[in-house]
């Protein structure tokens, strides 16, 4: 089956789309990426969806019209893959995620399902949190399938706008691990919009300024560090303004501050949980990996071999678009496509929604 995969993530930036053969069921579903697009929000549409992501007043009529306004974006983003998937796998926009009582995702996927006259698999979070879980992560079991290695403790780390990874112990589903360790780029894109760029590119004003020990020291007391997993979180937490005393910084050395934390919050994520596992690898996708003072600080405080998944000749923007194509997939084959444990479920989900064209 040709899916596409539609991810937008955390920082809001866009989509990635990602054409893909799938071929098989589990343990054994063998893939084939055919190609990717990334398309960018206008920049009134990426302010809207900053606006609810921030929970600053929208009316019902403001969110009704931003859902369907993503629809028609994702619909218009698929069009030249009309004629040539046979299933769309829709992630939507998260715009909140307070786990365990709410994750809300945005885009009407009926604008897909018409755009690509294909079948659209959408809504894939409520179903794990109808079941008791956190509806999130939902990509360690495409993880798994894509990525684990008999023999190989590898660890996938998605730098989006939140921070997770998924703890692959060779092909033993039993003892995957996954968790959203915190901030990702999210702390940094908002410092960086503060200078007026959307993003520090390349880690490039971080490396110009000043990190304040004393503060990322205090920001380490968060409570939600503390957590063991199963554990997911969003912006929703991970904001400036919820940063005791964020800001008496400003420009670079805010920038540089929010990174050099944002790097030890993942390293004490893989010391405290990972690593007593056992780990010989991390391979790092999303966004952040092209952020080379974040990979630096990565590389410096973990004891394992860091590669992006560009230097393994893989493409780190069409991880998670592909992870939610095999989510899809197997939700229309009707299997179990969900991972309990990472998530804190009662029971495997077969998590999504299917809309259908009208014709």
């Amino acid at each position: 089956m040709i899916v596409l995969g539609i991810m937008s993530g955390t920082s809001a930036d866009g989509a990635d789309l990602v054409r893909v053969r799938l071929e098989g069921r589990p343990p054994e579903v063998r893939h084939e990426p055919l190609e990717r697009r990334s398309v960018s929000y206008p920049e009134g549409l990426f302010a809207r969806v900053r606006q609810a992501q921030q929970n600053r007043a929208l009316g019902p009529r403001d969110l009704a019209q931003l859902h369907h306004d993503l629809g028609r974006f994702y619909a218009e983003a698929a069009v030249p893959f009309r004629g040539r998937v046979e299933l769309a796998a829709l992630a939507g926009q998260t715009v909140w995620h307070e786990p365990p009582g709410v994750t809300w995702q945005l885009g009407e996927p009926s604008w897909l399902a018409e755009a690509l006259g294909v079948p659209v698999v959408h809504d894939f979070r409520p179903a794990d949190l109808a079941a008791g879980g956190e509806g999130a992560p939902l990509v360690p079991y495409p993880d798994l399938l894509l990525y684990g290695e008999e023999g190989v403790r590898r660890s996938i780390h998605n730098l989006g706008g939140i921070s997770n990874l998924t703890y692959l112990p060779g092909r033993d589903a039993a003892g995957v691990l996954a968790f959203d360790t915190g901030p990702g780029n999210c702390l940094i894109d908002e410092a960086a919009a503060r200078m007026g760029e959307r993003y520090d590119e390349g880690g490039r004003i971080a490396a110009e300024g000043r990190v304040d020990e004393a503060l990322v020291e205090a920001w380490l007391n968060h409570a939600y560090l503390r957590r063991p997993p199963p554990k997911s979180t969003g912006r929703e937490v991970w904001r400036l303004e919820r940063l005791a005393f964020a800001d008496r910084l400003a420009d670079a050395d805010l920038v540089a501050t929010v990174t050099a934390f944002t790097v030890r919050t993942i390293v004490n994520s893989y010391r405290d949980f990972v690593l007593p596992r056992g780990l010989d690898e991390v391979w790092v996708a999303g966004g952040g990996a092209k952020n080379r003072t974040l990979m630096a600080g990565l590389r410096a405080g973990l004891p394992v071999p860091v590669r992006s998944f560009e230097e393994l000749g893989l493409d780190p923007l069409a991880r998670e678009a592909l992870a939610f194509a095999v989510l899809g997939y197997l939700r229309f084959l009707n299997l179990p496509n969900v991972l309990p444990h990472t998530t804190g479920a009662r029971r495997a989900a077969v998590a999504g929604r299917v809309t259908r064209p009208s014709v």
